[in-house]
């Protein structure tokens, strides 16, 4: 390519390139046109006239690494948790924490409205259990409370609430779903597990404008991080919910890039109207079919038979499919069904596969999917993990092992599971530090390079748009995030403290420390 025979629109310049693209792995310089990547090498070879017109941005020896992709999220739920009560660990110890800052919640809205908590963990409070809908009820008697636990996969309600969505001790439990109750009478105590995308179909979603406002700052937040691409992997994803997140990045509320993993379930909409899978507008694509497979009352959910039917109408519709697996026996569920339901050119993905014990792995190495995992849990979660598996810990996130075994290792937040930091997530992948600073899984530690790796070149691959993504490369889109760390240089433990400084979409800035 002659460089001068297209003035670029940006120049990168005194940077520490780290392009993850084997034919260039190094360069301190990138110049940009037309939202993608026109040259990548060194300033020297750069002749003056290629700059002249250009925006240069000196980088200062910062690095320059691909765009940050976040492979799993759930964009609504995140910026929904940055509206609601924050009950993080953070912000609570006790049970009566929980209750005095829904109290203060309560006091300042209207009777009757919905009052959202989230992101407590009964572990981390003093009492280690649940709240129940009871000690909700004495805080806020007059409003429907919802509050979600850290994990995305249990909530309680209050009185007024289980009333307000039909739940009450006569209710059948959804498929896959656990409405827990008291031994002495049956009586639901308030807590809900696998139920809430059941619940998100009877209680109304927070106002739009506040939900805009919720969503720009969730934006923000990925932004700063370096995030130039996320995949929603909301399972309950349909028609409404495309229109709604596709809107959200025509209007720039959402401005990363957006691939919407469609509900398998909703497929059918999606076929109704024409579009399949990788197809879209402007900066949101559609992407892999989500299924979710649950244990509930020792039974997993959907059983064999069902599963294998989600996956061949995906496939025949063309879509592969994206299973939420985190116990041993999903994992194996998963992996066998896919095995049993392979397509030539399909990429298949395994979400999570939290705990790999030696027949989980095997099963995962037969079927060959992509897994998509996240690194942070190990820092986040990792004393409760030391706890309830004790030496099985080390069957847990096996990144090493899976690499080794030839496969795809991808990494996601999970937000609002956890926070989206891909530098926080590289730390745990490298070290495998629990926040007290134990070690869960030495031997499954990874390079900072491969670690890199995981939130770069092979989300792209995940999400099926490595053509596009993850390397910087010339052809590539301009997706770029620049660090104050360097993987080859820096401590591993200097990630904890690092930052991006900028981070530019389609080759414009769109944020900056």
């Amino acid at each position: 390519m002659e460089i001068c025979a297209e003035r670029p629109d940006i120049a990168l310049v005194n940077g520490n390139a780290l392009t993850l693209d084997a034919a260039q792995p190094l360069a301190d310089a990138v110049l940009i046109r037309d939202g993608c990547i026109a040259w990548v090498g060194e300033r020297d070879n750069i002749p003056a006239t290629a700059l002249a017109a250009a925006q240069v941005i000196d980088c200062g020896g910062l690095t320059v690494v691909p765009g940050f992709m976040d492979a799993h999220c759930h964009i609504l739920a995140y910026a929904a948790s940055l509206a609601a009560v924050d009950c993080s660990s953070s912000a609570v110890y006790r049970i009566d924490d929980i209750g005095r800052k829904i109290r203060r919640r309560a006091e300042g809205i209207p009777r009757g409205e919905w009052i959202r908590a989230a992101g407590y963990s009964e572990f981390d409070l003093r009492e280690k259990r649940h709240p129940t809908r009871w000690e909700l009820d004495r805080v806020a008697p007059y409003h429907p409370v919802r509050l979600n636990h850290r994990s995305g996969h249990a909530c309680v309600l209050n009185s007024l609430a289980l009333e307000r969505v039909g739940i009450n001790i006569a209710a059948e439990e959804p498929p896959g779903g656990t409405i827990t109750r008291n031994l002495s009478d049956g009586e639901p105590n308030g807590l809900l597990l696998e139920m809430n995308d059941w619940l998100d179909e009877r209680i109304p979603r927070i106002d739009e404008p506040q939900l805009l406002k919720a969503t720009a700052l969730a934006s923000r937040e990925f932004l700063a991080q370096g995030i130039t691409s996320v995949s929603d992997a909301t399972a309950s994803n349909s028609i409404d919910r495309w229109d709604f997140l596709r809107g959200l990045t025509a209007k720039g509320v959402f401005v990363p890039s957006l691939t919407v993993m469609p509900g398998a379930r909703h497929l059918i909409e999606f076929g109704r109207i024409g579009i399949g899978f990788g197809e879209g507008e402007g900066s949101a694509t559609l992407g892999h079919a989500k299924v979710m497979l649950v244990s509930s009352g020792g039974k997993l959910y959907p059983q064999n038979e069902d599963l294998a039917a989600l996956i061949e109408d995906a496939h025949l519709r063309g879509f592969p499919v994206a299973i939420h697996a985190v116990g041993s026996d999903e994992v194996i569920a998963a992996a066998e069904a896919l095995a049993d339901n392979r397509v030539p050119g399909l990429r298949d993905r395994i979400e999570h596969a939290s705990e790999c014990p030696p027949d989980a792995f095997d099963a995962i190495l037969r079927a060959r999917p992509v897994v998509v995992s996240q690194p942070r849990f190990i820092r986040d979660s990792g004393a409760r993990y030391i706890s309830e598996f004790g030496e099985n810990a080390r069957w847990l996130y096996r990144f090493s092992s899976l690499i080794e075994g030839g496969l795809t290792l991808a990494a996601s937040s999970d937000a609002p599971v956890s926070a989206p930091s891909p530098l926080t997530g590289m730390h745990a992948a490298i070290t495998r530090h629990v926040e007290s600073g134990e070690v869960i899984g030495e031997g499954e530690s990874l390079t900072a390079i491969q670690a890199l790796e995981m939130h770069t070149k092979n989300a792209a691959y995940a999400a099926c748009r490595e053509d596009e993504l993850g390397t910087i490369a010339a052809g590539k889109r301009a997706d770029l995030a620049v660090l104050n760390y360097h993987p080859l240089r820096d401590e591993p433990d200097s990630l904890l403290d690092a930052r991006a400084m900028m981070t530019i979409i389609g080759g414009e800035v769109v944020w900056e420390a």
